[in-house]
């Protein structure tokens, strides 16, 4: 499906906004999905949130198009939003009693999340519908929209949704102080959390997404565009420049967004942060490869079934995929998406619509790129513009291993597993393989990145990537497990489309392939294993990995010659370029 022009986005938004119409309950105010799956919020939040996602996409739509709106997509909403805010009820099922009422956030957490959503709607579309509304209705709906100033009920991005509800309020001069103070607030909570380069951990943990320039930068930085403020455009500009520098690596030569972390069934969310970039003037991308990457990015999922036949996106990844689904998800969950048309914003005329396309970093030439604060390695090879995420430093793990963020190493042609683990490293203890848990960044060089975990008590796990080309070096130094303890390797979960290479250099006694089940890449998948125990006192596991598009690859052996002294391990890669990976305490 071509996306060349403007004219192809904004007709993909009405078909995407028209296809919703038949499930919105009579006075608009709730837009009920269909779908046997829930989430934890409720139908009624469910509800909610399809109105207040398909409002976002129907706002970028109309506002990019200063109030022209063919469709009347903006009568819609404007009538929602007055059955909505008629009588909010404090219970989370649809009841005849009230059935389009929008939930209280004092009741329903997940209220608060889509009240940034139809606060900023409301600011991009103010002189078309806000204005036209009478005093009551205005009144009826600040007052549902003001709960949101309260602080964040969730210590994470949260804060950001009170600040795009306090802007919309300043905006329209009501409350004025306390919003000032939500912003302030809001502010201050995500500068904890800033770490450098654009990065932000999600929350006072490490916890690093593929949302980071979506979410954590979207807010701020848009906040500040619309409002004027160029103090803050200052301060958040920058940034979400420098988080783009990073963000841009992470796209495959096809458009895909590498999958790892939560919330990824948001899909072309992911073009949101380039966009903004055209936008704002902060971005390292020219305006041909800005739109490379975001129409790339639609293309992507809309060419591989995010979209079902009856014009509804799907909870998944490419089509239909439970197993990326968080409980908060719901049948109308995906339209967060919506997020990907902010570059309606920016008019016909803009060199993001009009200079030709230009390839993205994938393509031009082989790289492996180190990410300082999250301790990561982005490495992406120009032959089959496939990229590789090696991950030594996000840990938004809790007792239960969550795939989209404990894996070694993620791809934007694989997914993890969630069956045997892909891309791990495990001692078996008591009868069962470890988890990876919580991990810390170790020192690293260039090339090569490095992180330390505890998956059993006593026990410690060193481990480190280097990368060059298409190949990887994995080590493992496990120090404190008893004499014998079994060890496990596993490589990329991969289908014939790409093919995946595990090559044992140190420690390891033996090969397998293990039968790994579906991923959000493929329905089948297969995973190769080396097995190896541990010796007295430290023991090392060495490996070489690969994974590729490119037809006939060469063995993965033939792409480095390594040397191990102690805890030392020197390679030199095919090319002569060498590193050094220390691994001692």
């Amino acid at each position: 499906m071509p996306f060349e022009s403007r004219d192809d986005w904004e007709s993909t938004a009405d078909r995407l906004l028209l296809a919703v119409r038949p499930y919105a309950t009579p006075r608009r105010a709730l837009i009920n999905l269909p779908g046997s799956r829930p989430s934890w919020s409720g139908p009624r939040s469910d509800g909610l949130e399809g109105y207040a996602r398909t409002f976002l996409l129907a706002a970028f739509r109309v506002a990019g198009a200063n109030g022209h709106d063919p469709h009347g997509h903006l009568a819609r909403y404007a009538e929602g939003l007055i059955a909505g805010t008629e009588n909010p009820v404090n219970d989370i099922e649809l009841t005849p009693a009230a059935p389009e009422s929008w939930p209280l956030m004092a009741d329903v957490r997940q209220a608060v999340v889509e009240s940034a959503s139809i606060a900023l709607a409301l600011r991009l579309t103010r002189p078309w519908l806000w204005d036209t509304l009478d005093e009551h209705t205005r009144a009826r709906a600040v007052d549902w929209l003001l709960p949101a100033l309260a602080p964040s009920p969730v210590d994470n991005n949260w804060w950001l949704f009170g600040l795009t509800v306090a802007g919309f309020l300043q905006d329209i001069g009501i409350e004025t102080d306390r919003a000032r103070a939500t912003i302030d607030r809001s502010l201050a909570r995500i500068e904890e959390w800033h770490l450098g380069d654009g990065w932000y951990s999600d929350g006072p943990h490490r916890a690093f997404d593929h949302y980071n320039a979506w979410a954590l930068h979207f807010y701020p930085v848009l906040h500040a565009h619309l409002a004027g403020d160029e103090t803050l455009l200052a301060r958040y500009g920058p940034r979400l420049r420098a988080q783009l520098e990073a963000e841009t690596r992470m796209f495959d030569a096809n458009g895909a967004p590498m999958p790892y972390g939560r919330s990824l069934t948001y899909r072309f969310a992911a073009a949101a942060a380039p966009w903004l970039g055209a936008l704002t003037g902060h971005t390292p991308l020219t305006p041909g490869a800005t739109r490379r990457l975001a129409s790339g990015t639609l293309r992507y999922f809309l060419d591989r079934g995010a979209v079902g036949a009856d014009g509804l996106l799907t909870l998944g990844w490419h089509g239909p995929y439970d197993p990326v689904i968080q409980g908060y998800s719901g049948p109308a969950s995906p339209y967060w998406a919506a997020k990907g048309f902010l570059g309606l914003l920016l008019p016909a005329g803009h060199p993001a619509w009009t200079d030709p396309e230009e390839p993205l970093p994938a393509e031009t030439r082989d790289a492996v790129t180190t990410l300082g604060p999250p301790n990561m390695l982005i490495q992406s090879t120009a032959a089959d513009g496939l990229v590789r995420l090696h991950n030594h430093g996000s840990n938004h793990v809790g007792p239960g291993e969550d795939p989209g963020y404990a894996r070694f190493a993620y791809s934007t042609r694989t997914g993890p597993t969630h069956d045997s683990p892909d891309n791990h490293f495990a001692l078996r203890i008591d009868g069962a393989w470890t988890q990876r848990g919580p991990a810390g960044p170790l020192p690293g060089g260039r090339g090569w990145a490095a992180s330390a975990h505890t998956p059993a008590p006593g026990i410690r796990v060193a481990s480190a990537t280097a990368a060059h080309g298409r190949a990887e070096l994995r080590a493992h130094l496990v120090t404190g497990a008893p004499e014998g303890t079994p060890v496990r390797q596993t490589g990329w979960a991969c289908d014939d489309r790409v093919t995946a290479q595990l090559h044992p250099l140190h420690g390891y006694t033996g090969a397998r392939e293990l039968a790994t089940g579906s991923t959000l890449a493929a329905p089948r998948t297969r995973t190769a294993a080396l097995d190896g125990r541990t010796t007295a006192g430290d023991t090392l596991f060495v490996a070489l990995a690969s994974l590729t598009a490119e037809p006939d690859p060469a063995p993965v052996s033939t792409l480095a010659d390594v040397r191990i002294t102690g805890h030392t391990i020197e390679v030199t890669w095919r090319d002569g370029s060498t590193a050094e990976l220390r691994l001692g305490h």
